[in-house]
C-alpha cells in the first residue's frame, strides 16, 4: 500500500520490499540521529497487519508458533516464528495481545501466505482470523520519544513502541509525532543493533539458531509445534551450519553492497564464497556497516570482502 506520508516535503520512495513508504526524507543522517534520540518515527505502514480474536486464541497461536505465548498478557509484545516441517524459517510476527485480539505486523506481501496456513490449522478452535492490513497501518516510535497517540494496539519495545494505527488516521495522527525518519534510518539502528529480519537475514533454509533469534523468538521449554525437533536437536546436540555476522565496513568505497553480495575472506579472494551480505545502510556514527551470513566455521578473526569491500567482523551468534 503507498503510505500517503509520501506527500511529505522531502520524501523519496523506497523500492524493493519496502516500496510503499518513504526512503528517506532528504537527509539520511539527521533522520537517523533524530530517531536515535527518541525526536522521531518511522512510517512502516507497508507492513501487512493480521488480527487474531476469539476466547482460543492465545491457546491456538501457542501451538503453531515457536513462542510461548498461551499466557500472554496484555500488553505485552512478543516475536515469534512459523517454521517448517524440517525446521526452517518460514514467518516473523511481531505480536502483543490487547485483552480480547492479538494483532501481529508482519513483513509486507507476507499477510496472505500466512493466513492461508493459519486458517487450515483452524480446526475446532474458536477464532477468527482477518487481514487487517487495509484497516490498519504500523507506525513505530523510538525509545525515548514522547508522543502519546491514541492507538489500536501498542507494541512495547527495549527500543521504542510499534502502534497500530486505524489507516484513515495516519496522516493526521503523524502530523502530531515531530519529523519523519525513512525506512532507511530505521534500517540502519535495525542493522547496527544485529536485529534480524525476515527475507533480509533469511532463506529458504534459514533455522531460528543461525541469526540469533533463539534470544527473541524462540522459547525452548514449551510444548510442541511444527519444526519443533530441528530447534532441539540442533540446541541440545549440535550448532547451526551459518551464522550472523555485523560487518565494519571500508568507508572508502561509494556503493554499499547489495543484499546477497558473495562475502569471502581478505586472504583467499579468488576462493569459494563464505556466506553473503544479507542487509547494509550507511550509519550516522559508524559509516558503512552490513550484517551477513556465513558458514560457522570461517574463522571470527577473518577480513571479509563483500564483493571488493573489505569489512571486519563482529561476532553475532557465536561458532
Amino acid at each position: 500500500m503507498k503510505s500517503p506520508l509520501l506527500s511529505l516535503p522531502g520524501a523519496v520512495p523506497a523500492e524493493g520490499p519496502d516500496q510503499g513508504v518513504a526512503a528517506h526524507y532528504g537527509d539520511l543522517f539527521r533522520e537517523q540521529r533524530e530517531l536515535a534520540a527518541g525526536r522521531a518515527f518511522t512510517d512502516l505502514s507497508h507492513r501487512g497487519v493480521v488480527t487474531v480474536t476469539g476466547p482460543d486464541r492465545l491457546a491456538w497461536l501457542h501451538l503453531l508458533v515457536t513462542q510461548h505465548v498461551s499466557g500472554l498478557p496484555a500488553g505485552q509484545a512478543a516475536e515469534a516464528l512459523v517454521l517448517s516441517p524440517h525446521g526452517h524459517v518460514e514467518h516473523a510476527l511481531y505480536l502483543v495481545d490487547d485483552g480480547t485480539t492479538t494483532w501481529a505486523h508482519v513483513e509486507p506481501g507476507t499477510q496472505g501466505e500466512l493466513l492461508a496456513y493459519l486458517e487450515k490449522m483452524k480446526f475446532m478452535y474458536r477464532v477468527e482470523l482477518a487481514d487487517a492490513t487495509d484497516r490498519y497501518a504500523v507506525v513505530h516510535l523510538p525509545a525515548g520519544h514522547t508522543g502519546t497517540p491514541q492507538a489500536a494496539a501498542v507494541r512495547e519495545l527495549p527500543w521504542g513502541r510499534d502502534l497500530f494505527l486505524p489507516r484513515a488516521e495516519l496522516a493526521a495522527t503523524a502530523a502530531g509525532l515531530g519529523g519523519p525518519a525513512g525506512i532507511w534510518a530505521h534500517e540502519a539502528l535495525r542493522i547496527e543493533a544485529h536485529r534480524p529480519r525476515l527475507g533480509f537475514e533469511t532463506d529458504h533454509r534459514t533455522i531460528p539458531h543461525e541469526v540469533d533469534w533463539l534470544a527473541s523468538a524462540v522459547h525452548l521449554n514449551k510444548g510442541c509445534y511444527r519444526g519443533q525437533e530441528t530447534v532441539a536437536r540442533v540446541h541440545n546436540l549440535g550448532k547451526p551450519p551459518r551464522r550472523l555476522v555485523f560487518l565494519h565496513l571500508d568507508g572508502t568505497e561509494e556503493v554499499l553492497p547489495p543484499h546477497g553480495t558473495e562475502l569471502r575472506t581478505a586472504a583467499d579472494p579468488q576462493g569459494r564464497p563464505v556466506g553473503f551480505v544479507t542487509s547494509s545502510a550507511r550509519h550516522w556514527e559508524l559509516g558503512p556497516i552490513a550484517l551477513g551470513l556465513v558458514k560457522r566455521n570461517t574463522p571470527v578473526d577473518a577480513v571479509l570482502l563483500a564483493g571488493t569491500v573489505p569489512g571486519t567482523q563482529e561476532v553475532v551468534v557465536a561458532p
